[in-house]
């Protein structure tokens, strides 16, 4: 995130796009709701009429996958009616000119036949959030997880740039982290293309400078992602190590995924439970969970905070960076004779000039978001105030692309998956827990009711669902949150694979899976 949390409460209009935070980010929400009551506007986009819909003041329904032409109409709309920021745009960006004549062709109304959204709708969004002092955008997974990821983000961020919300209290574009520690796995180089601190592998200096550190070379080209790992199963990638995910659930086109396991010579998994990935290993080696582990965690606005075992690991259950290290030294690694912690995050503040001002003493009340460069340096809540990492903010002249796959005749119906409030993620751990499992005890496909009576479902019964990859039945629930011709489904029960349907395609350049996309079939049953 650009901006820290409190900043949520802060903005004149807050812009959320695919999102659902009140359900995925319900702590953080709060501050949203505080905003709101204090007499904030809120717009909201998303395919379903979300919780976030129902406390907007402008909801703008648009299909699943085309959230570029809305960006780009509204776009079109601010620069028509001349709400840019002259000043920020001159000082603080280039390629505003060119920028500026690739949108003029880009009309609320091209955006209308598109997205489904009114054009009227589109140009209200773009004056609130263009005339407003203070406006800031918010978006998750609704955003990324489409081959065309990469585009949506750009969008987002010309829409920041040409009206110089970026940099300010109450602004910024923010990026709410899909889980607790994604932020420090990033920070920790846990990425095919970053030594830690977001330092590029491609860069001569970085590799010299994590030689020295590591005592090992490490090629000049960027690693392969787990979507290209998976593909070379059984070919050129013979074993795996999987810490702390679920991948035969969370991943899309789950055939395809559990073909690849299955063609490893060895496949070992780290984790707190026998998840459905580590019933497939050869080794399972037990994990200690977040309340039996000491160590650090950076969260969703770069908050670097220390974490505290509360009570002793049961049974065998060793905390993961001591299986990594004892693994590394029995493979021979230098470097990795650890024996806590401690160590462990000073090295990490060492190596990247993000961290090189903490230290696991100095984070001890969790007050530092970094980056933090030196000893003397407070912390940056919020970034970009005065310059950007390279010097200027770049405008992008991004296009609409279709999703990867379309409805047609065989598969007429978009099928959009998510998470809901009282699961979480793959239920590793809710899915054990009485009180949640009381709460939401099996998974539904959420139809409009018109869609319903449509397609002769039963609202209650189950039905058939497939798509080009496979086919899964689920229990259809009428709800009016998805519009005519969208349903919708979480992924977190194994019991109910959607992702076996899920996997048309990926961003080219993060490899990110279009989950949010998939055309479908539905058959009652």
């Amino acid at each position: 995130m650009s901006n820290p949390l409190v900043d949520m409460q802060k903005p004149d209009v807050i812009f959320c796009i695919g999102t659902n935070m009140t359900e995925c980010h319900p702590v953080a929400a709060t501050g949203l709701k505080k905003a709101v009551a204090r007499g904030a506007k809120l717009i909201v986009a998303d395919p379903r009429r979300i919780g976030l819909a129902e406390i907007s003041d402008l909801y703008l329904p648009l299909r699943v996958g085309s959230d570029t032409a809305l960006l780009l109409g509204m776009a079109h709309v601010i620069a028509r009616e001349g709400l840019i920021d002259d000043a920020f745009i001159k000082n603080r960006t280039t390629g505003f000119d060119t920028f500026f004549e690739h949108i003029t062709q880009w009309t609320p109304e091209w955006a209308e036949t598109i997205t489904g959204v009114p054009a009227k709708d589109i140009e209200t969004a773009a004056m609130w959030y263009g005339s407003a002092d203070k406006s800031a955008i918010y978006y998750t997974l609704g955003i990324t997880e489409h081959i065309c990821g990469v585009e949506n983000v750009q969008s987002l961020c010309n829409l920041a740039l040409m009206t110089g919300n970026i940099g300010r209290e109450g602004t910024g574009i923010n990026p709410m982290r899909g889980q607790n520690n994604i932020q420090g796995a990033g920070d920790s180089g846990a990425l095919p293309n970053n030594y830690p601190g977001f330092q590029s592998v491609t860069d001569p200096g970085h590799q010299a400078k994590f030689k020295a550190a590591y005592g090992t070379e490490v090629d000049l080209e960027k690693g392969i992602t787990k979507v290209t790992a998976l593909e070379l199963c059984g070919d050129s990638v013979h074993a795996m190590l999987i810490d702390g995910e679920n991948t035969l659930l969370s991943d899309p086109d789950r055939e395809h995924c559990e073909h690849a396991l299955r063609s490893l010579e060895h496949l070992v998994v780290i984790d707190i439970f026998l998840t459905e990935t580590a019933e497939l290993a050869d080794v399972v080696l037990p994990a200690t969970a977040w309340g039996e582990t000491d160590g650090v965690c950076t969260n969703t606005e770069r908050r670097v905070q220390r974490l505290r075992a509360a009570v002793p690991p049961l049974g065998e259950a060793k905390s993961d960076w001591w299986i990594i290290c004892q693994i590394a030294q029995r493979l021979g690694f230098k470097g990795f004779d650890f024996d806590a912690p401690k160590p462990i995050f000073n090295e990490l503040c060492r190596v990247s000039p993000i961290y090189a001002g903490l230290d696991w003493d100095r984070i001890e009340h969790s007050e530092y978001q970094w980056p933090v460069p030196h000893k003397e340096h407070p912390g940056t809540p919020r970034l970009h105030e005065e310059t950007f990492v390279n010097g200027r903010g770049i405008f992008s002249n991004v296009h609409y692309r279709d999703p990867a796959e379309t409805i047609d005749e065989e598969f007429p119906v978009w099928l959009t998956t998510g998470r809901r409030l009282q699961s979480y993620h793959t239920r590793t751990q809710t899915g054990r827990a009485e009180g949640i499992d009381y709460l939401l005890p099996e998974e539904s496909l959420e139809v409009n009711p018109v869609d319903i009576e449509k397609w002769k479902l039963t609202d209650g019964e189950w039905c058939k669902m497939s798509s080009a990859r496979g086919s899964i039945t689920i229990k259809v629930k009428a709800a009016n949150r998805s519009p005519r011709g969208t349903v919708f489904a979480s992924f977190s029960f194994a019991d109910v694979p959607v992702n076996v349907l899920t996997g048309s395609g990926y961003d080219p350049v993060t490899h990110t899976a279009e989950l949010k996309v998939c055309p479908v079939r539905l058959e009652p049953l």
